[in-house]
């Protein structure tokens, strides 16, 4: 048990059967009443985050979370396999499962699956990935002192604005994280 005035950015607890981890927080001792945690949490599962409050004598179960490092196999039937590197054991996850990380996952990286008292909660992505541009609009000439960007289409099927140098076939690092391009690889 994690008492309230333990709690620290990135702990995860456990609330009603959820995961959630903290976002953040703030001891309050107003002047006036009882001293006071107000928090942001996120849900793990959701990645939804509200604010809430906790008494400072108020305890929470920790949330001890399973880390694999796991290689993403292949896509069969909407399913995608995932095999642990260690004991060669190996999973299928859905696309409500994977979220957005589809638009990064390609065969044979490694990425980092989380569970939860046996069920997958999360996939952690590593922070750039670089992946192929197979559809690009040609750029035109004499528009790049405005700083233009364009469309490209990588190989996983998502679409980055790029700028406009960038053509089909240059491979690109791509930020998982928010999602834009960073530079040419």
């Amino acid at each position: 048990m994690i008492s309230s005035t333990d709690f620290r950015t990135g702990l995860t607890i456990e609330i009603d059967g959820g995961v959630w981890q903290i976002v953040e927080f703030q001891h309050v001792k107003p002047g006036k009443g009882a001293a006071f945690v107000r928090t942001k949490i996120k849900n793990v599962e959701t990645g939804a985050v509200i604010e809430r409050t906790f008494n400072p004598n108020e305890k929470m179960p920790a949330a001890h979370l399973d880390t694999r490092k796991m290689q993403y196999l292949y896509e069969a039937d909407d399913m995608y396999t995932f095999m642990d590197t260690e004991t060669y054991e190996q999973i299928e996850l859905n696309k409500e499962q994977l979220g957005t990380a589809l638009n990064y996952l390609k065969e044979e990286m490694e990425v980092s699956v989380q569970s939860f008292k046996g069920r997958i909660i999360g996939l952690t992505l590593p922070n750039a990935v670089e992946l192929k541009v197979t559809e690009c609009e040609p750029s035109v000439k004499g528009n790049t002192a405005t700083g233009a960007t364009k469309m490209a289409k990588v190989e996983t099927g998502y679409e980055v604005r790029v700028p406009l140098f960038v053509n089909e076939g240059d491979v690109l690092r791509i930020d998982t994280r928010t999602g834009n391009y960073i530079e040419r690889a």
